[in-house]
C-alpha cells in the first residue's frame, strides 16, 4: 500500500505500520514489523479483550460490583466508574461522566485475577497472546499501559477483533458499541468532548472532533492510541484495521501526522 510510505516521513527514529483485513490478510506493511515497542494505552485493548474472555468463561460478570461504591465491572471498562485518571480518588458518581482512568483498568484486572486465581499478566497471555500466536507480546507493568508488542502481533489481534474466534461475535459487537451513551468527558490529547463515546475498553470515534483517526474514518471506528506514539484502529466500514507503532511520545507531531495518514490509508482501501 503506497499510503503506508508516509510513515517513513514521521519525525521518529523507528516506526512500523500495517493494514489487515478481517480474514487476517495483511494488505500492506512498512518498517520493522517485528520490533518490540512499548504500547502505552494501546495496552487497554489487550486488557479489555482478556476481560471479554473472562466474561464469556463466566469468571466475572459485567454487573458485579467493582471499584467505588455503586460501580460495576462494566463501569470500570467503560471509564464511567467515577475514578480519577491515575488515583483512587472518586470524582463523580458511577455512570454520570466519562473520566478516563488508568486506575479503573488496574482495578478491573485485579478483579479478574482474584476471580480466576491467576495473575493478570499470566491470564492475558493464556487468554489472548498464546491462542493468537502473539509470541512477542508481554504485559510487563500496569494493565492500563504496560504492554510491549510488535506490529506483527497486533495485526493478529486486529484480525481477531474483526472476525472473533476467542469470544462470541456478539460480545465483541457489544465491546465496540457505545456503552453509557451521551456522557461528556476529556479525550486525552484532544480535549473535552460533548459526547465522549466509548465502548467496553475500545474508544469509539463517533462524531468526535478533533480526533486521532481520519477525517474520513467511519463513526463506528474503534480502537485506541497510546502516549508512546502508538495506535490501533478498526474501521468496519472500510473492512480493515491499521496498526502503527513508533518510538516517540505522543505530541504535536502525532496530531499532525496521524489524521492525514489514516485518510490516505482509507482512500487507498476505498480505491
Amino acid at each position: 500500500m503506497e499510503s503506508l510510505h508516509a510513515v517513513s516521513r514521521w519525525p521518529v527514529e523507528t516506526a512500523a505500520a500495517a493494514v489487515v483485513d478481517a480474514s487476517g490478510r495483511v494488505l500492506g506493511a512498512t518498517g520493522p514489523t517485528d520490533h518490540r515497542f512499548p504500547l502505552a494505552s494501546v495496552t487497554k485493548l489487550l486488557t479489555a479483550y482478556a476481560v471479554l474472555v473472562a466474561v464469556e468463561e463466566g469468571a466475572v460478570e459485567w454487573d458485579q460490583p467493582a471499584g467505588p461504591e455503586g460501580s460495576t465491572l462494566r463501569h470500570l471498562i467503560a471509564h464511567t466508574s467515577g475514578l480519577a485518571f491515575d488515583s483512587a480518588a472518586v470524582q463523580a458518581a458511577p455512570g454520570t461522566k466519562r473520566i478516563y482512568s488508568n486506575t479503573g483498568f488496574e482495578l478491573m484486572a485485579d478483579t479478574v485475577a482474584a476471580a480466576t486465581d491467576i495473575p493478570f499478566a499470566d491470564y492475558l497471555a493464556e487468554a489472548v497472546f498464546t491462542p493468537l500466536g502473539m509470541t512477542s507480546s508481554t504485559l510487563d507493568a500496569s494493565p492500563a499501559a504496560g504492554a510491549t508488542s510488535t506490529v506483527d502481533d497486533l495485526v493478529r489481534f486486529a484480525a481477531e477483533v474483526q472476525a472473533p474466534k476467542l469470544v462470541s461475535a456478539g460480545l465483541v459487537a457489544e465491546a465496540v458499541s457505545v456503552a453509557f451513551p451521551g456522557l461528556r468527558g476529556v479525550l486525552p490529547g484532544y480535549g473535552m468532548q460533548k459526547d465522549n463515546a466509548w465502548g467496553l475498553g475500545f474508544e469509539i470515534r463517533a462524531d468526535k472532533s478533533p480526533h486521532w483517526t481520519g477525517t474520513t474514518s467511519s463513526p463506528r471506528t474503534a480502537g485506541h492510541f497510546g502516549q508512546s506514539g502508538t495506535f490501533l484502529w478498526i474501521d468496519p466500514d472500510a473492512g480493515a484495521a491499521c496498526v502503527a507503532l513508533a518510538d516517540r511520545p505522543f505530541g504535536e507531531w502525532a496530531v499532525a501526522a496521524w489524521t492525514p495518514f489514516t485518510d490516505g490509508v482509507l482512500a487507498e482501501l476505498r480505491g
